[in-house]
Protein backbone atom coordinates (compact mmCIF):
# COMPACT_ATOMS: atom_id res chain seq x y z
CA UNK A 1 0.00 0.00 0.00
CA UNK A 2 1.41 3.19 -0.97
CA UNK A 3 1.79 5.86 1.88
CA UNK A 4 -0.86 9.07 1.45
CA UNK A 5 1.74 11.53 2.63
CA UNK A 6 -0.96 14.37 2.64
CA UNK A 7 -2.90 12.40 5.57
CA UNK A 8 0.24 11.68 7.74
CA UNK A 9 1.75 15.41 7.35
CA UNK A 10 -1.92 16.62 8.57
CA UNK A 11 -1.78 13.69 11.34
CA UNK A 12 1.90 14.81 12.59
CA UNK A 13 0.56 18.62 12.51
CA UNK A 14 -1.07 17.38 15.30
CA UNK A 15 1.99 16.13 17.28
CA UNK A 16 5.17 18.35 19.27
CA UNK A 17 7.47 17.81 15.98
CA UNK A 18 9.48 20.44 15.09
CA UNK A 19 10.62 19.63 11.77
CA UNK A 20 10.67 16.87 9.66
CA UNK A 21 12.33 15.76 6.26
CA UNK A 22 11.15 13.54 3.70
CA UNK A 23 14.05 12.22 1.70
CA UNK A 24 15.29 9.22 -0.01
CA UNK A 25 17.39 6.72 1.95
CA UNK A 26 19.70 7.11 -0.87
CA UNK A 27 21.21 10.73 0.84
CA UNK A 28 21.78 8.85 4.01
CA UNK A 29 25.44 8.66 4.44
CA UNK A 30 27.13 5.87 6.32
CA UNK A 31 30.62 6.03 8.23
CA UNK A 32 32.55 3.63 10.01
CA UNK A 33 33.88 6.73 12.37
CA UNK A 34 30.25 6.87 13.49
CA UNK A 35 30.27 3.36 14.85
CA UNK A 36 34.02 3.72 16.25
CA UNK A 37 32.74 6.65 18.16
CA UNK A 38 30.15 4.06 19.47
CA UNK A 39 32.73 1.86 20.41
CA UNK A 40 34.84 4.22 22.19
CA UNK A 41 32.54 6.64 23.61
CA UNK A 42 29.52 4.81 24.94
CA UNK A 43 28.75 3.11 27.77
CA UNK A 44 26.05 1.01 26.08
CA UNK A 45 28.61 -0.47 23.06
CA UNK A 46 28.01 -4.21 24.06
CA UNK A 47 24.74 -3.76 26.41
CA UNK A 48 22.31 -3.38 24.24
CA UNK A 49 20.09 -5.11 21.14
CA UNK A 50 19.79 -1.29 20.38
CA UNK A 51 23.25 -1.03 20.00
CA UNK A 52 26.71 -2.28 18.28
CA UNK A 53 27.56 -5.17 17.86
CA UNK A 54 24.41 -6.14 18.47
CA UNK A 55 22.86 -4.24 15.45
CA UNK A 56 25.69 -6.07 12.76
CA UNK A 57 28.78 -4.80 11.19
CA UNK A 58 27.75 -1.13 9.02
CA UNK A 59 28.05 -2.88 6.37
CA UNK A 60 24.86 -5.16 6.89
CA UNK A 61 23.21 -1.87 8.54
CA UNK A 62 23.61 0.25 5.70
CA UNK A 63 22.16 -2.99 3.65
CA UNK A 64 19.03 -3.12 5.46
CA UNK A 65 18.35 0.34 5.59
CA UNK A 66 18.86 0.66 2.03
CA UNK A 67 16.57 -2.09 1.35
CA UNK A 68 13.75 0.67 2.30
CA UNK A 69 13.85 3.75 -0.32
CA UNK A 70 11.77 5.97 1.86
CA UNK A 71 12.54 7.89 4.78
CA UNK A 72 10.59 10.57 7.21
CA UNK A 73 13.19 12.35 9.99
CA UNK A 74 11.66 13.99 12.78
CA UNK A 75 13.29 16.06 15.78
CA UNK A 76 11.26 17.01 18.88
CA UNK A 77 12.79 19.57 21.49
CA UNK A 78 12.93 19.41 25.29
CA UNK A 79 14.01 21.75 27.60
CA UNK A 80 16.45 21.04 30.54
CA UNK A 81 17.39 22.66 33.63
CA UNK A 82 20.97 21.77 32.89
CA UNK A 83 22.52 20.74 29.25
CA UNK A 84 25.43 19.06 30.56
CA UNK A 85 24.15 16.91 33.44
CA UNK A 86 23.56 13.98 30.75
CA UNK A 87 21.37 12.10 33.44
CA UNK A 88 18.85 15.11 33.59
CA UNK A 89 19.23 15.55 29.68
CA UNK A 90 18.42 11.91 28.97
CA UNK A 91 15.10 11.80 30.85
CA UNK A 92 13.47 13.66 28.82
CA UNK A 93 14.24 11.23 25.74
CA UNK A 94 11.06 8.97 26.60
CA UNK A 95 8.99 11.91 25.54
CA UNK A 96 10.78 11.59 21.86
CA UNK A 97 10.26 7.68 22.08
CA UNK A 98 6.72 8.62 22.62
CA UNK A 99 5.87 11.00 19.81
CA UNK A 100 8.52 8.36 17.45
CA UNK A 101 5.97 5.49 18.80
CA UNK A 102 2.94 7.59 17.70
CA UNK A 103 4.60 8.27 13.76
CA UNK A 104 5.16 4.78 14.08
CA UNK A 105 1.83 3.89 14.23
CA UNK A 106 0.49 6.53 12.05
CA UNK A 107 2.44 4.69 9.32
CA UNK A 108 1.26 1.02 10.46
CA UNK A 109 -2.54 2.22 10.19
CA UNK A 110 -1.75 2.93 6.51
CA UNK A 111 -0.31 -0.67 6.31
CA UNK A 112 3.01 1.00 5.14
CA UNK A 113 6.06 -1.35 6.10
CA UNK A 114 8.74 0.75 8.46
CA UNK A 115 12.53 0.24 10.50
CA UNK A 116 12.60 2.67 13.00
CA UNK A 117 15.65 4.12 14.40
CA UNK A 118 15.75 6.67 17.38
CA UNK A 119 17.39 7.96 20.67
CA UNK A 120 20.28 6.66 22.14
CA UNK A 121 20.31 3.45 23.52
CA UNK A 122 17.06 1.80 24.11
CA UNK A 123 15.72 1.94 27.69
CA UNK A 124 12.81 -0.36 27.72
CA UNK A 125 14.11 -3.20 30.43
CA UNK A 126 15.78 -1.73 33.21
CA UNK A 127 18.38 -4.44 32.25
CA UNK A 128 19.03 -5.95 28.57
CA UNK A 129 18.39 -9.49 28.11
CA UNK A 130 21.52 -8.69 25.34
CA UNK A 131 23.50 -10.85 24.80
CA UNK A 132 21.85 -13.58 26.52
CA UNK A 133 18.29 -13.67 25.45
CA UNK A 134 16.60 -12.44 22.68
CA UNK A 135 14.98 -8.96 22.29
CA UNK A 136 11.72 -9.00 25.21
CA UNK A 137 10.15 -5.98 22.74
CA UNK A 138 11.49 -6.40 19.17
CA UNK A 139 8.24 -4.55 18.45
CA UNK A 140 8.56 -1.38 20.69
CA UNK A 141 13.08 -1.18 20.41
CA UNK A 142 14.22 1.31 17.91
CA UNK A 143 17.83 0.96 17.61
CA UNK A 144 19.82 4.06 17.79
CA UNK A 145 20.06 5.93 14.29
CA UNK A 146 24.18 6.50 14.96
CA UNK A 147 23.99 2.51 15.82
CA UNK A 148 23.91 1.84 11.94
CA UNK A 149 26.65 4.00 11.21
CA UNK A 150 24.12 7.17 9.85
CA UNK A 151 25.96 10.44 10.03
CA UNK A 152 23.10 12.67 11.85
CA UNK A 153 24.44 15.95 11.38
CA UNK A 154 25.00 15.43 7.79
CA UNK A 155 21.10 15.34 7.72
CA UNK A 156 20.75 18.48 9.95
CA UNK A 157 23.01 20.24 7.58
CA UNK A 158 21.20 18.72 4.80
CA UNK A 159 17.95 19.77 5.49
CA UNK A 160 18.69 22.94 7.82
CA UNK A 161 17.42 21.20 11.27
CA UNK A 162 19.44 22.82 14.03
CA UNK A 163 20.58 19.94 16.11
CA UNK A 164 22.54 22.55 18.54
CA UNK A 165 19.44 24.82 19.56
CA UNK A 166 21.44 26.87 22.30
CA UNK A 167 20.94 27.18 25.66
CA UNK A 168 19.35 24.04 27.50
CA UNK A 169 17.29 22.77 24.70
CA UNK A 170 17.82 18.91 23.65
CA UNK A 171 17.77 18.09 19.98
CA UNK A 172 16.16 14.93 19.62
CA UNK A 173 15.87 12.48 16.38
CA UNK A 174 14.46 9.98 14.82
CA UNK A 175 14.35 8.39 11.35
CA UNK A 176 11.59 5.95 9.97
CA UNK A 177 12.40 4.24 7.25
CA UNK A 178 9.78 3.34 4.73
CA UNK A 179 8.53 0.30 2.02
Amino acid sequence: MALDRALLEQQMAQLPIVQYEFFSTSQLVFSEKVRHICESECAQYGKSWACPPAVGPVDACRAHCLSYPHALLITSLSEVTDIENLETTLATREEHEALTRQVKALFSAQGVETFVLSTESCAICEHCAYPGGPCRFPDRMFPCVESQGILVTDLAEKFGIDFQAGGNLVTWFSLLLYR
